[in-house]
């Protein structure tokens, strides 16, 4: 297989997760009262960010063979967090914005440790922490309130040059300086490897807990930057179940839209991000068509399931994990 056509394999779930974003989005936007127009633009990309973040972060776990369900009630956790301590002046902000990454962080590297040295099943342990990370969101937060620095809030959620969102060149970021440093070392190929097959990883000698350990951390720092950005988007801080449940359940729909399978082993953050647009984009398509109410998530969930569907039809011909790469 020449070089390029082993890549389109590689990325075939990535490319697949752009277009059907593509597609939606065109769809969307062709049928909007206001057109394709920059505050169009910049209300999906701030909306379509904060799954992205989360997608990410389980698209980090799954690719080990792993699930957190958890990530949503880190995102809910951080964002409670963040409403007390991202406040006051430049520098105590500073720290405030580190002190929700490393709580994020925290609460993932829990969730390996448990996972990796408790020998216990990933969703098992992530349904388990999940309840305890809502809890102390509960008790941080029993009643919506709290604020955080407008200035910084306004930074990163508005526009550069009068046209790009700046939350877009955010999650650009993220991915440079955390999913591709990632993807490229040997722990990240570690991660793909146990995956694929951890007891031929293991026998191969390949840093199995190490790498698990690395994603589930990582997963946390990513629902982390997820909350900090809903603070950022809502001046507040609120203990929401409802949200947090929600965005578990669209994470594990993104990643598998985006391509990354969810027996491990295969897909790309990247990936999961073009599936977090792509999903969120369908509530905008109900909203725009005037859908009642009522009909929308049962139609949402027709969506989801014809779109994973048709991203599952290659796992039907796959007779080894090993076919993937030949």
């Amino acid at each position: 297989m020449s070089e390029w056509r082993y890549w389109l394999n590689e990325q075939r779930g990535t490319l697949m997760g752009l277009a059907i974003f593509l597609l939606m989005f065109s769809v969307y936007i062709a049928n909007h009262p206001a057109g394709l127009t920059v505050n169009v633009v910049e209300t999906a990309a701030n909306k379509g960010v904060l799954l992205a973040f989360i997608a990410m972060a389980q698209a980090l776990v799954v690719i080990t063979a792993g699930i957190d369900l958890s990530v949503g009630m880190i995102f809910v956790l951080t964002n409670c967090i963040a409403s007390w301590i991202v406040v006051g002046t430049p520098m105590q902000t500073a720290l405030g914005v580190a002190g929700v990454l490393l709580a994020g962080a925290a609460c993932g590297a829990i969730n390996g440790l448990l996972v990796i040295y408790g020998r216990l099943q990933p969703i098992v342990v992530t349904i388990a922490t999940g309840a305890i990370y809502f809890g102390v969101a509960l008790l941080l937060r029993p009643f919506p309130g709290g604020s955080v620095n407008e200035d910084l809030a306004d930074a990163l959620t508005g526009r550069l040059f009068g046209t790009i969102p700046t939350s877009l060149v955010a999650l650009l970021v993220v991915v440079l300086l955390v999913w591709l440093p990632f993807r490229g070392s040997e722990i990240g190929r570690a991660a793909y490897a146990a995956g694929s097959s951890e007891t031929a990883a293991f026998m191969s000698g390949v840093p199995i807990r190490r790498a698990r350990f690395a994603a589930y951390t990582l997963a946390g720092l990513l629902a982390g930057i997820g909350g900090l950005f809903l603070t950022f988007f809502t001046y507040t801080g609120e203990a929401a179940f409802a949200s947090g449940s929600g965005y578990t359940l669209w994470s594990i729909a993104a990643v598998v839209l985006g391509g990354v399978s969810l027996y491990g082993g295969r897909g790309s953050a990247v990936g999961a991000i073009f599936g977090a647009f792509a999903a969120r984009t369908t509530g905008d398509m109900l909203f725009v068509f005037d859908v009642d109410p009522l009909w929308q998530p049962l139609l949402q969930g027709m969506v989801l399931l014809v779109a994973v569907s048709i991203g599952a039809i290659g796992l039907l011909r796959v007779r080894s994990r090993l076919d993937w790469f030949q």
